[in-house]
């Protein structure tokens, strides 16, 4: 993990574990479902994959979650929390109707049940009546701190181990208890179960149609393989709750589980990060937000267990009364905040990308269509690479622009980050997102637009002109900035995309090809007065944005052009004067609609056409391949 990076802390802390699982059940007989999936790193390990450990979450090597395709022993694809246990009561249930026997165990974080998903599971699966044994490993952690009232209830259980033998030694006494009478059965039942909520641990599942047995220490193999094989031979719904320590044997980690939750490569000896690129979008974030805040007592900030991940961790030192981590219950985040908004106050939701997607009914069905002053924070928007296709921060512009009501807006570097986060909670009205980037080589990209932005350009007319730089520049409602002028071709770059659309305008440039290049800001609504006069003068259309192309700001550009009556196709001088200018070819580059594979995002920009090349090759085959005569196509050989 030293040398690739990864989920180090959880996976130290589930070693015994797995092992004590894969000592009583076989796989890939027996189906063992994971959530979340990093912590199964030992599982890989021991099915087969150490050999390739070394090419962990990087392009073409072995995933960072449990993968169907990479190994008969991974049985379900789980990269977010609190799905585990309605997939294994799907397995249960199939077993059950095909008549096949074997045994089904769902492995749960505890941070994965302060998701409501998880409760719907335990729900159904306590009245179903299969054989489904539900293993919890407790180590009162999920990325940051628990928090919520089951995780005060699980502690409450895990500080008193007497409790595992008093409800052996209880139900036991219970069970010789004789019943006389069905009135005094009656009685005696309830007697019973007053008895078990006054002693007991457990009683909540017990409730919900589980047999709960626990807790057990995670971290004695023989303690937790003799109550697994036990339960492998109870029926129906099992609940067992095991105990561990997050980062367990490895001192760093021990003491900053939270750190080493996730972590870049580190050097083994100190467990200091071998790279350290500086502040992030998401620290920019945070601290933009803390200095709100200061002057405006109705900010209030919402995570779903990221304080630390969302840059939101300064919030809570500053404002504890103001700050408030719901657990792994993003749907929750998003309606809790509706009613924030409801009553004056002006809610902030910090979340990544990939995971805000769990709330989209909530933002729809909730805020936007209210109208409701809710500003979402979409943190690692775009590809987040190594931790693969359950990650990419790649679809939150198409699942929400087309909902009514909301504003999107993806700022090109940390000043307009701060602007536009100014804007969105203390200016604008009604619902509205903010789209940046992870935050790894951020810096670089900021200081090289703004080293381009200020330089001296020139206009059509080759007087000089100096373009302003679009971070300095007030947000205004729907308004786009021009970076560059240009009369050949019109690139139009989301966000952090800018970055590589003006180094590949500068080497297009030499090449005699000049570009315009314009920072929408607004993904919706667009400036389209800005962009369709580019367009018309231009004639031809680059969009490139960190997201799929499907549904995209790409599409919405197409949208655009059809409303205004601009022809869009193949179009030469010819077509052009005919038309008045009203003809446009367009390229969109993003990611296909396929998944995503886990890499460094150099090579999936790379193999996905939108690094500087390959920028630069398509722009070259747009501009060429419209220009008429022998003379355009020999320009473009050369």
């Amino acid at each position: 993990m030293s040398e690739t990076g990864g989920h180090i802390a959880s996976n130290l802390g589930i070693v015994e574990l797995t092992l004590a699982l894969h000592k009583i059940f076989t796989t890939p007989d027996d189906k063992m479902i994971w959530d979340v999936g990093h912590q199964t790193y030992v599982h890989k390990i021991i099915t087969g994959r150490k050999n390739n450990f070394n090419t962990l979450r990087k392009y073409d090597g072995l995933a960072g979650f449990p993968k169907t395709s990479e190994s008969p022993h991974d049985f379900f694809n789980t990269g977010h929390s609190s799905t585990a246990i309605s997939a294994a009561l799907g397995f249960a249930r199939a077993r059950d109707l095909k008549k096949e026997r074997y045994s089904v165990i769902a492995v749960v974080g505890d941070g994965a049940l302060t998701g409501g998903m998880a409760f719907e599971a335990l729900n159904d699966a306590g009245r179903s009546a299969s054989d489904i044994i539900v293993v919890l490993n407790d180590n009162e952690m999920s990325i940051a701190k628990n928090v919520g009232g089951l995780s005060s209830y699980l502690s409450h259980i895990r500080s008193e181990p007497i409790y595992f033998k008093a409800k052996e030694d209880l139900d036991f006494i219970l069970s010789k208890i004789p019943a006389i009478g069905k009135s005094a059965s009656k009685m005696l039942s309830m007697a019973k179960g007053t008895i078990k909520y006054m002693i007991l641990p457990g009683i909540i599942f017990e409730e919900l149609g589980f047999k709960y047995l626990g807790p057990i220490d995670g971290h004695s193999i023989q303690k937790m393989a003799d109550v697994f094989s036990r339960a492998k031979n109870m029926k129906g719904p099992i609940f067992i709750h095991v105990c561990t320590q997050k980062g367990k044997g490895y001192p760093f980690a021990e003491e900053k589980p939270d750190k080493y939750h996730g972590i870049s490569p580190f050097e083994a000896e100190t467990g200091e990060v071998k790279v350290n690129n500086g502040p992030c979008f998401s620290d920019v974030f945070g601290s933009e937000l803390v200095k709100l805040a200061e002057e405006n007592k109705d900010i209030v900030a919402i995570t779903a267990a990221m304080p630390h991940g969302t840059g939101l961790n300064m919030f809570s030192e500053r404002f504890p009364e103001r700050f408030f981590d719901v657990g792994i219950a993003e749907q929750h985040a998003v309606t809790f905040a509706a009613g924030l908004a409801s009553n004056g106050l002006k809610p902030v939701v910090a979340t990544y990308s990939s995971f805000l997607q769990r709330a989209y009914d909530q933002i729809l069905h909730d805020v936007s269509l209210q109208n409701l002053h809710v500003v979402l924070a979409v943190d690692r928007a775009g590809i987040v690479g190594e931790d693969g296709e359950t990650h990419q921060g790649i679809y939150d512009i198409c699942y929400m622009r087309h909902m009514p009501n909301i504003t999107m807006l993806a700022p090109v570097d940390y000043t307009e980050l701060a602007s536009m986060l100014k804007y969105a909670v203390l200016e604008h009205k009604g619902p509205v997102a903010i789209r940046y980037p992870r935050g790894t080589g951020s810096v670089k990209i900021s200081r090289e637009i703004a080293e381009i932005h200020n330089e001296v350009v020139f206009d059509n007319a080759g007087n000089e002109k100096t373009i302003q730089g679009s971070s300095m520049m007030p947000v205004e409602y729907g308004k786009g900035v021009l970076l560059k002028e240009g009369k050949d071709l019109t690139m139009l770059s989301v966000g952090n995309m800018a970055g590589v659309s003006l180094k590949a305008a500068k080497k297009l440039e030499t090449m005699g090809i000049s570009v315009e290049v314009i920072n929408p800001r607004f993904i919706k609504p667009m400036d389209e007065g800005l962009i369709l006069d580019s367009c018309i003068k231009t004639g031809r259309i680059v969009t490139i944005e960190d997201g799929v192309v499907d549904g995209g700001f790409g599409s919405s550009i197409l949208e655009m052009l059809n409303r205004k009556g601009i022809t869009i196709g193949k179009c030469n001088t010819s077509t052009r004067k005919k038309q008045h200018g009203k003809c446009v070819e367009v390229k969109m580059l993003g990611f296909p609609n396929e998944p995503i594979p886990c890499g460094s995002r150099e090579t999936l920009y790379k193999k996905y056409g939108l690094d500087v090349d390959s920028i630069v090759d398509t722009a070259i085959k747009l501009v060429y391949s419209s220009k008429a005569g022998n003379t355009g196509k020999a320009d473009m050989q050369q």
